[in-house]
């Protein structure tokens, strides 16, 4: 298996940004509209700094689907496994910036066309040249797409490619906060990496402290656990060894994508660097103190600038 391509499942919609930042949405005058969602997110930062990135996704045959398809082409981004529905529309996100260049959302998806893709719509065989799957919880609801993350899953474990989960979470999707943290809870088991965020530490574990988190983290296939603190910079475990790496200091502007460029370009890190399912587990100190730095450069030049792929860095500007 020639394992080299990056493979992300999950919805892809466009973000539309405001047009200044610290003040509340009635006061917003314009949004300008860009690509977004997770999975096209990591898929972008991984084909930007010259991988192989293919997402699977469903969008609705409409303007917005178009634009997506068309821009993520542009970025490089394999997109012969999105579907085109008219059952629903493509999903939208309307996003508002504090001063400080953090984000809230406000999302058009009832429902969207992503959330339809059901397992029968995923071709298997996208998954004999993969090097990792990676997936979020936006579209782990009750609806077909969950079940399609299942397939996805289930394909990639009997290829013995890496599986990578961000829970990225967006409360505003789930009927209760117990079901978004049960869902999460359920899904960690089946990855290899597991990124998660100080601020979605507390809600997933119960507990405020990443070390007294670990345990309950460190479940099922989990070898790999990516710790991010945003400016703070970022944690790397593995259940032998930890490290940390400090982030560069930078106005911030926009922190849209900022995550999802951090593990997108970890996994094109890793890859480089030749580690797989079955060596992620032996991953020395300094081997994760160059993932890290290498993420943490990637999101400090993204977060300088509006927007999320069209703000990812590519190789000629490290």
């Amino acid at each position: 298996m020639a394992s080299d391509r990056l493979i992300a499942i999950g919805e892809a919609l466009i973000d539309f940004i405001p047009d200044r930042n610290g003040c509340l949405f009635r006061e917003v005058g314009a949004f300008s509209p860009a690509i977004g969602g997770a999975p096209a997110n990591v898929c972008a930062a991984f084909a930007r700094l010259g991988g192989k990135a293919s997402l699977i996704s469903q969008l609705g045959d409409d303007p917005f689907g178009h634009k997506i398809m068309y821009e993520l082409q542009q970025y490089g981004v394999d997109t012969s496994a999105i579907r085109l529905t008219k059952e629903a529309n493509t999903a939208l996100a309307f996003v508002s910036l504090a001063s400080d260049g953090n984000r809230t959302f406000s999302f058009y998806r009832k429902p969207s066309a992503d959330m339809l893709l059901s397992p029968q719509q995923v071709d298997t065989d996208i998954f004999r040249d993969a090097y990792a799957l990676h997936f979020c919880s936006v579209s782990l609801g009750d609806f077909p797409m969950k079940e399609a993350h299942r397939k996805a899953i289930g394909e990639m474990k009997k290829q013995g490619g890496i599986i990578s989960f961000d829970p990225n979470l967006r409360f505003q999707l789930w009927d209760s906060r117990e079901a978004l943290r049960s869902t999460v809870l359920e899904f960690i088991p089946d990855c290899d990496i597991l990124k998660i965020s100080d601020e979605e530490l507390g809600f997933i574990t119960g507990e405020s402290d990443i070390e007294a988190a670990l345990p309950k983290l460190f479940t099922g296939d989990v070898k790999l656990v990516v710790y991010t603190c945003g400016g703070g910079g970022a944690y790397a475990f593995t259940r032998q060894e930890q490290c940390f790496a400090s982030a560069r200091k930078v106005d911030v502007i926009d922190t849209t994508g900022a995550g999802d460029g951090f593990i997108g370009s970890m996994l094109f890190k890793l890859r480089c660097m030749g580690i797989t399912k079955d060596t992620l587990a032996e991953m020395s100190t300094a081997e994760l103190k160059k993932c890290l730095d290498f993420s943490n450069e990637f999101c400090t030049r993204s977060v300088t600038k509006h927007g999320a792929i069209a703000s990812y860095p590519d190789m000629a500007d490290y």
